[in-house]
């Protein structure tokens, strides 16, 4: 039986410890300089149609699509290399893995993130994410919708959740009422969207970026749960 921690602390990656918005402005270039305008904008209408299908973006699926399309253009295996070989860890915000890091002194850090099951395990693997937190990685399609798994398989007291999407930290906020804390780090496009936060109750924590979780105290966060005091390590 896994043992029950005191805290554990659920990190999101796509705009939360690595900056998705830019690695998406990369690909359209990509796009525009391999293909033309015409073909990039092809290309995210492909993908946000196979999101409203599967629940998340799908790069490689959406160029799965766009070869269907054209059987011939072998220029599409390329554009597979570089979705690939992309730089992940020149693209994580300043101080993703030192919060990872002071985090792991009050408690166990968990990358939660949704995603397929090639390009976003690639994706938190090569942007060192992965060793950051020892291979604590869940991936479900829908991290709302997975929460009891994710209690089974990190039994906890109390949760904090960092995210930069209102609406996911909302949803678990419902679901977990006091057994979660939630913060929310005002990066990436949904995080900045001015309406995107209206329909939600705001986020036990705000923070501007993720290094600024390094300044509050993790009292301020947890209210006063077990952990609030750095933990021994390897201890």
């Amino acid at each position: 039986m896994t043992a029950q921690h005191d805290v554990v602390f659920l990190l999101d990656c796509d705009n939360t410890l690595f900056d998705n918005d830019r690695l998406e402005t990369d690909i359209s270039d990509h796009f525009v300089e391999a293909y033309g305008a015409a073909s990039r904008d092809r290309y995210w209408e492909l993908l946000e149609q196979l999101r409203s299908e599967v629940g998340y973006a799908d790069y490689l699926g959406a160029l799965q699509r766009a070869r269907h399309q054209d059987v011939s253009d072998a220029r599409l295996f390329k554009t597979a290399s570089f979705l690939l070989d992309y730089p992940f860890a020149s693209r994580l915000y300043p101080g993703a893995l030192d919060v990872i890091r002071h985090l792991d002194t009050f408690g166990l850090t968990v990358i939660l993130s949704d995603g397929d099951v090639v390009f976003q395990p690639r994706k938190i693997q090569h942007a060192g994410l992965w060793d950051a937190v020892a291979g604590r990685v869940l991936i479900p399609i829908h991290k709302e919708r997975s929460l009891t798994a994710v209690a089974m398989r990190y039994p906890a007291r109390h949760y904090v959740l960092i995210d930069d999407k209102p609406r996911i930290l909302a949803a678990v906020k419902q679901s977990w009422a006091d057994r979660v804390s939630t913060v929310f780090p005002k990066q990436g496009h949904y995080a900045l969207d001015p309406h995107a936060g209206e329909p939600f109750p705001a986020a036990d924590l705000v923070v501007d970026r993720i290094g600024d979780v390094m300044n509050h105290d993790l009292a301020e966060v947890l209210g006063g749960h077990a952990g609030a005091s750095p933990r021994s390590v390897g201890g």
